[in-house]
C-alpha cells in the first residue's frame, strides 16, 4: 500500500546523512522538477527580502532562508525523521521497532512542495517551501508539479490512501485513492470536519498502519485495521471514509 501524508512546515534540523542526492530519492522520474525547484530556492535565498516575501515568512524567520541557501550542502535525515509537528508526534517514528520502521519506510510517503513526494526513508535536508507558494522564477507550484506528479501517482498499482492536506492535493490529483476525512459527530449524527486536531488523528491512523503486520489492499481492509487499533472509521463511499473523533 501507499499512504500519502501531508508534510509539516517545521523540520528537524541537522542530520547525519550525506548531502542531498536527488538520484537517491524515490520516483526518479521527478528528478528534473526537483532539481529545478532546488536551484530556484537556492538562487532565491541570495535575496533574503524576496525569499521572505515569496515564502510568506517574517523577518524573524530569516533562518529558514539560510537553510534553503544550504540545500545542496546540508546533511540529510530520513523523511519521517525530518518532518515534525502534530502528525509526526502522533506517528512517533523514533518509538517504532526496527521492523515497524521498515514497514513505515515501505508504506508511508510524504507529499512535498519541493520534492513532489518522498518515501518515508528518503534522505532529505531541512528546507522551507509550502504547497501554496509561488516562486518568482517558476510561478505557482501546481502548474509545475501536476504534469510530472500526476502520472507518477496514477501509475501506482497498489492501494493508495490519501491523507494529504488541501495545498498538497492541489499539486496532483489521485482519482483512484481512498480519502480519509477526520470528523466530529454531534448528538444528532451530524458530522463536521476537524481542523485543529486533524493531523494528530491522521498520525494515529498512520501509526496503526505501520504497527500492523497485515497490509490492507482496499478501503474495507483499512477500516478493519483501524477498528482493531481502537479507531472509529466508517465508509462514506466506494473510496471515502470518515475517521470519527
Amino acid at each position: 500500500m501507499l499512504v500519502l501524508l501531508p508534510p509539516s512546515e517545521t523540520k528537524a534540523l541537522g542530520g547525519s546523512g550525506a548531502p542531498l542526492d536527488l538520484d537517491l530519492l524515490s520516483h526518479r522520474e521527478l528528478t528534473p522538477v526537483r532539481g529545478k525547484l532546488v536551484d530556484a530556492l537556492v538562487d532565491l535565498a541570495a535575496d533574503v527580502p524576496a525569499s521572505l516575501a515569496a515564502l510568506g515568512l517574517s523577518e524573524r524567520q530569516a533562518g529558514e532562508v539560510e537553510r534553503n541557501a544550504e540545500l545542496r550542502r546540508s546533511p540529510t535525515l530520513p523523511a519521517l525523521a525530518r518532518y515534525t509537528g502534530v502528525l509526526y508526534d502522533a506517528l512517533a517514528p523514533a518509538e517504532l521497532t526496527r521492523t515497524e520502521r521498515s514497514r513505515a519506510f515501505a508504506r508511508l510517503s510524504v507529499a512535498s512542495a519541493l520534492f513532489g513526494v518522498v518515501g518515508g526513508g528518503d534522505p532529505i535536508p531541512a528546507y522551507r517551501l509550502s504547497g501554496g507558494s509561488a516562486l518568482p522564477s517558476v510561478g505557482p507550484l501546481g502548474g509545475l508539479w501536476r504534469p510530472a506528479l500526476e502520472p507518477v501517482l496514477a501509475a501506482a498499482d497498489e492501494f493508495v490512501v490519501d491523507l494529504r492536506s488541501s495545498p498538497y492535493t492541489s499539486l496532483a490529483r489521485i482519482p483512484h485513492a481512498a480519502v480519509i476525512r477526520v470528523v466530529t459527530e454531534d448528538g444528532k449524527g451530524r458530522r463536521n470536519a476537524v481542523s485543529h486536531f486533524n493531523k494528530a488523528h491522521k498520525g494515529r491512523l498512520a501509526r496503526a498502519i505501520v504497527k500492523s503486520r497485515s497490509e490492507p489492499g482496499d478501503l474495507r481492509g483499512l477500516i478493519r485495521l483501524a477498528v482493531r487499533a481502537g479507531l472509529r472509521v466508517e465508509p462514506t463511499g466506494p473510496r471515502t471514509a470518515d475517521l470519527i473523533v
